[in-house]
């Protein structure tokens, strides 16, 4: 029996009562945690160092100038926006994550039951409070120079 195997059948068995997995077992899983961070940390640091050192170093003047489409570029390249498109793009990204929290609750609803229902409703209302406060406060309005 694998190690993966072994530990959901020792947690089955602890559910009804029988037994627990062993200090070795959780011991196993932290390690299998702590391998995951290191390999999360080392493996882009490895690429990163590996492609530096690889990499041809001819730094030339040309190489620093702005190019665009071959035209040579004119005055300041910062351009000054109004912030509401940023915080009407910003609200769009807060609220399409929020509404991918609903398919999964959707997919699952059969078998959560009525707790789950009641914590869908509450964030839904939380949700709509969010929605009319933008609302109120004419962020959801777009507007232009």
């Amino acid at each position: 029996m694998d190690f993966m195997t072994s530990f959901c059948y020792n947690g089955f068995r602890n559910q009804i009562g029988v037994g627990g997995p062993s200090v070795e077992e959780y011991n196993a899983s932290y390690l299998l945690v702590a391998i995951f961070i290191a390999l999360g940390i080392f493996l882009p640091v490895a690429a990163l160092t590996l492609g530096r050192l690889l990499r041809p170093k001819k730094p030339e003047e040309m190489k620093y100038t702005t190019y665009e489409s071959g035209v040579d570029p004119v005055g300041s390249g910062n351009i000054r926006f109004n912030i509401r498109y940023y915080i009407f793009a910003l609200m769009f990204v807060l609220f399409d994550v929020e509404i991918v929290f609903l398919y999964p609750w959707a997919v699952a609803y059969g078998q959560l039951g009525l707790f789950a229902l009641i914590e869908m409703l509450i964030f839904i209302v939380l949700f709509l409070v969010g929605l009319i406060y933008a609302w109120k406060k004419k962020v959801l309005k777009w507007t232009t120079f």
